[in-house]
């Protein structure tokens, strides 16, 4: 059998192989159809921290032509904004404003370089001393249900901080169609129940009379997204808090960078972890973050979405992802777009919200189920429990200016007990 990694490898039990070039025409709706896909998760992220979907949209589009640049047009990875570090985001945003998160962004990305540097040379098996199931798993579920009053809040007061039934209505509508779009549909549409989600909610929203639809009139169809470019609008200065709290999450969406190769490599009949190398992937996904970072976007992770795209519909082409980008790239120029974004209200994301966190917070329950994670054990049990309600209930860490949130903290000490914990 030919060696997976060599060059002259083509799969022929797929439609297209990675190196394989669609016509015009089908590449044109294969790359659109991967732009549905991330899209909604994409400029969610965003609304949920306040950063302009815009240029989140750029960013993502930017970042994957970034990642498949360094992996040599090896992985058909399509990159967009990491749910991850929402609760990190929102926090610096409230404190120190957008700099503080585009410096966490960049050390984000820093680290993947350093660990991408450290991998090269000495293998990846430290790896799973520092991030075994054990600590993954509940870091994962605290991402998500830590988000989770954030989202209860948006679907139950109105911009004047009043409760209102019309609000707790449209977000659980727009959750029940969600819902529904996830279970029963199939083919093209049964891959963006996310985006057809927000759809509908945004006209369950418009039938209660909560949509301001003006700036969307008002808005230009070309505009320039608004860019927070280091060093031209602002001269960073060090947010040490920005950099304890966002740093550690890094080790988080790495184990999901870890995660969503592992599938890649059984979808394609390749080993990515030997060629281009683990070290070229992490560098890839770093210097993605710190262009994000730098133009003004959030960070960004691969995205499992559009791996189920490549499984569906077994079209492995890189330049079918790098056909998305351009058009990320190219959508984040249209003003009217960025507006219409704008306008959804809160309720209408706090109901995918409901779904989302909750997928998320699930995914680390997955983890631990997968791994049969015995949790008769005493030092299991006690790291869980640990990380679950540090990072649940807030408990944040502050020293002066020095700062780690719950998120970073619960991460952090669930590392230290398993390090520490005898097994027995």
């Amino acid at each position: 059998m030919e060696e997976k990694n060599d060059i002259h490898f083509h799969n022929d039990d797929v439609v297209l192989d990675i190196h394989d070039r669609p016509a015009p025409f089908h590449w044109f709706g294969l790359s659109l159809q991967h732009l549905f896909t991330m899209f909604g998760a994409t400029v969610l992220v965003p609304i949920l921290v306040g950063i302009n979907p815009s240029i989140a949209l750029v960013s993502s589009g930017l970042g994957t032509l970034v990642y498949l640049t360094v992996t040599k047009g090896k992985i058909p990875a399509y990159l967009g904004s990491s749910f991850a570090f929402i609760a990190a985001m929102q926090m610096l945003m409230k404190t120190d404003g957008y700099p503080a998160i585009a410096q966490g962004a960049l050390t984000t990305g820093v680290v993947y370089l350093i660990v991408s540097f450290v991998i090269k040379k000495i293998g990846t098996s430290w790896l799973d001393k520092v991030l075994p199931p054990i600590v993954v798993g509940p870091v994962i579920m605290v991402i998500g249900l830590g988000l989770a009053s954030n989202a209860a809040n948006n679907a139950m007061y109105n911009t004047s901080g009043n409760y209102d039934f019309k609000y707790v209505a449209v977000a659980l509508l727009t959750l029940a169609v969600t819902i529904i779009f996830n279970m029963f549909l199939t083919g093209f549409l049964g891959l963006i129940p996310i985006l057809l989600g927000i759809i509908s909610g945004y006209f369950i929203a418009l039938a209660f009379g909560i949509v301001n639809f003006q700036p969307v009139i008002d808005a230009p169809w070309f505009q320039l997204p608004a860019f927070e470019v280091m060093f031209v609008q602002y001269q960073p200065k060090l947010y040490l808090n920005a950099i304890t709290t966002m740093a550690p999450i890094a080790f988080v969406t790495m184990t999901e960078h870890i995660g969503h190769l592992m599938v890649l490599n059984k979808l394609t009949k390749r080993n990515f972890f030997k060629d281009p190398g683990m070290d070229r992937t992490l560098m890839g996904d770093g210097l993605a973050q710190i262009v994000a970072g730098f133009v003004g976007g959030p960070p960004v992770t691969s995205y499992g979405e559009n791996i189920g795209v490549l499984a569906i519909t077994r079209v492995h082409s890189v330049f079918v992802i790098g056909g998305a980008a351009v058009f990320a790239i190219v959508l984040g120029f249209v003003g009217k777009l960025s507006a219409l974004i704008l306008s959804i209200p809160g309720p209408v994301i706090s109901g995918i919200s409901f779904v989302l966190f909750g997928v998320i917070a699930a995914s680390g329950l997955k983890i631990l189920v997968e791994n049969n994670t015995n949790f008769d054990k005493k030092k299991n049990l006690l790291i869980t429990s640990s990380i679950l309600v540090i990072g649940i209930g807030g408990l944040v860490f502050e020293a002066g200016t020095f700062t780690l949130s719950a998120m970073a903290l619960s991460t952090l000490i669930g590392i230290f007990l398993n390090l520490v914990l005898p097994d027995r």
